[in-house]
C-alpha cells in the first residue's frame, strides 16, 4: 500500500470510530431535555431518574466521544500537513469555535446536571440539560460547517502563496450545504438516540426488571424516533438530495449506479454495479422516480457518470453505492418499525407485544451503521476532491510520511480502540443491567423515598 491509501484508511477509521460516540450523545442531549421538561412539568420523580440515567450514559460516550476526537485534530498535521497548510485559514475558525465555545459549555453545564442536583433549583437543574443539549448541537453544527466547505466551498479568496482564507465569516456560517447537511445530520443522531433508549425500555420489558422505566424509555424512544425518522427522510434528506444532485452531479450518479445520462432515470432499488461494464447487475428499479426525486417531473433528465470525465467519477464507485443504498433501506426500516410501534404505544398493546419489542431490541446497532453509511456516502461522493473542485485528495497529504510509520499508528489506533471498546461495553452494560434507581441520591421534595448509593 501506498502513503496516500493508508493515510486515507487511518482518518476514515478513526472518524468512523469517534462518530460512534457524538451521534448518540447529540441524540440522547434533546431526550434528556425532554425527560426532565416531562418531570419539571408533572412533578414525577421517575421521569427525573430516568433523564438522570440517560445523563450518565452520555457522559461515557462524551469521554470517549473527546478522547478520540483529539487525535483527528492532530491527523491534520500528521498525515494532512499539506491540507492544513493549504485551508488552516478557513477551517481552522470553526474548528476552534467548536473546542473553545461548544466543548467547554457541554462539559460544563454536564458537570452541573450530574452533580449539582441539590444546590440548583428544579428550574436551574432544568436549564442545565438544556444548556447540555445547545452545546452539543452548538458543537455538531461547527464542524459540519467546517466538512460543508469541503463538500461545497464559499466565502474565500486565494493568497499568493496558494493557500486559502475565509473572506467573509458569515457566509462561511451560512454555507446552504452547511444547513442541511445539519439538519439531516442531526435528525440522524436523534434516531440513533431514540433506538438506543426504546432498545434499553424493550429490554427492561422483555426481561420483567424496572418495568417502571421501560415504558418510559420505550414511550420515549417510540415517539420521538417517529418524529426524526419523518424528518431524516422529509423534509431533510429530500433536500439534501437535490444539493448533492445539482452540486455534485457525479456523486449523485455514483449513488444511484446512473453510468448514463437518462430521461425519465429510475431509481435502482437492488442490484450490483458492475464498473468495467458500465451497468447495474439484477436491478430491481422503479421507472422515472429518480428524475421526479430531483427535479419534480418525471421527463426530467438527469447525467449519468459517462457525462463527466473519468478522472473527476467516485474513486470507490461500488463503495459509495453500497453505502447510499444501506442508509437508504435502513432508514426505511426504521421508519416502518416505529410507525407500527407509535400505532400499538397509541392503542395501549405495545408493552405487551413482545413482536415488536424483540425487533425494537434487535435494530439498536442498525442507526449507528446507517449514519456510518450516510456519511460514507458524503464523503466518497466528494472524491476525488479533498476541497470539492479546489484540492484533490492526492494533493493534501504529508508527503514526507513514510507508508510504514502511517501504518504503524494505524495499528497503534486499532489496539487501543478496542481496549477503549471493551471499556465501554462493560460501563454501559453494568449502567442498564443495574437500572436507573442505582446510584442516585435523594432528590429533595416531599417524596418520603430515599435512593442511596449502590
Amino acid at each position: 500500500m501506498n502513503a496516500l491509501l493508508l493515510d486515507r484508511i487511518h482518518f476514515a477509521f478513526t472518524v468512523t470510530y469517534h462518530y460512534l460516540f457524538p451521534q448518540l450523545t447529540m441524540g440522547l442531549a434533546l431526550l434528556m431535555v425532554v425527560m426532565k421538561g416531562i418531570a419539571l412539568r408533572t412533578g414525577s420523580d421517575r421521569w427525573n431518574q430516568a433523564a438522570r440515567f440517560w445523563a450518565k450514559i452520555f457522559a461515557i460516550n462524551f469521554l470517549l466521544g473527546v478522547v478520540t476526537g483529539i487525535p483527528m485534530e492532530f491527523q491534520f498535521g500528521t498525515n494532512w500537513s499539506e491540507f492544513a497548510r493549504r485551508t488552516g485559514g478557513v477551517i481552522g475558525q470553526p474548528l476552534a469555535m467548536e473546542g473553545v465555545f461548544a466543548f467547554f459549555l457541554e462539559s460544563t453545564f454536564l458537570g452541573l446536571f450530574l452533580f449539582g442536583e441539590k444546590r440548583l433549583t428544579k428550574m436551574q437543574h432544568f436549564g442545565a440539560a438544556a444548556m447540555v443539549w445547545v452545546g452539543s448541537w452548538i458543537s455538531g453544527f461547527f464542524i459540519i460547517v467546517t466538512d460543508a466547505w469541503m463538500q461545497h466551498p464559499v466565502a474565500y479568496h486565494v493568497l499568493e502563496n496558494g493557500t486559502y482564507e475565509v473572506s467573509s465569516f458569515w457566509g462561511l456560517l451560512l454555507n446552504p450545504w452547511a444547513w442541511l447537511q445539519y439538519a439531516h445530520n442531526m435528525c440522524g443522531a436523534v434516531v440513533t438516540g431514540s433506538f438506543v433508549v426504546a432498545a434499553t425500555g424493550a429490554f427492561y420489558l422483555l426481561e420483567r426488571s424496572h418495568e417502571d422505566f421501560g415504558r418510559i424509555f420505550l414511550k420515549t424512544g417510540v415517539i420521538a424516533g417517529l418524529i426524526s425518522c419523518l424528518i431524516q427522510i422529509f423534509p431533510t434528506g429530500d433536500m439534501q438530495g437535490r444539493e448533492v444532485a445539482h452540486l455534485q452531479p457525479t456523486a449523485m450518479a455514483g449513488m444511484e449506479g446512473l453510468f448514463n445520462t437518462q430521461k425519465g432515470a429510475p431509481v435502482v432499488l437492488v442490484g450490483q454495479p458492475d464498473e468495467q461494464a458500465q451497468k447495474i447487475d439484477n436491478p430491481l428499479a422503479v421507472n422515472d422516480v429518480l428524475s421526479f426525486l430531483i427535479y419534480g417531473t418525471t421527463s426530467a433528465e438527469v447525467q449519468g457518470l459517462n457525462s463527466f470525465p473519468r478522472d473527476q467519477w467516485p474513486s470507490a464507485l461500488p463503495l459509495l453505492y453500497y453505502s447510499y443504498h444501506i442508509m437508504a433501506g435502513l432508514g426505511t426500516w426504521f421508519l416502518l418499525l416505529m410507525a407500527v410501534a407509535a400505532f400499538l404505544l397509541w392503542r395501549g398493546r405495545l408493552y405487551r407485544a413482545p413482536w415488536v419489542l424483540w425487533p425494537i431490541l434487535l435494530s439498536f446497532p442498525l442507526p449507528y451503521i446507517a449514519n456510518t453509511a450516510g456519511w460514507m456516502t458524503a464523503e466518497i461522493g466528494r472524491q476525488p476532491w479533498l476541497v470539492y473542485g479546489l484540492i484533490r485528495t492526492a494533493q493534501g497529504y504529508s508527503v514526507h510520511v513514510s507508508a510504514g510509520n502511517t501504518l504503524f499508528t494505524l495499528l497503534g489506533f486499532l489496539g487501543m480502540y478496542s481496549v477503549l471498546t471493551i471499556l465501554w461495553i462493560v460501563l454501559v452494560y453494568r449502567f442498564i443491567r443495574t437500572g436507573p434507581q442505582a446510584g442516585l441520591h435523594a432528590v429533595p421534595g416531599p417524596e418520603p423515598t430515599t435512593l442511596t448509593t449502590v
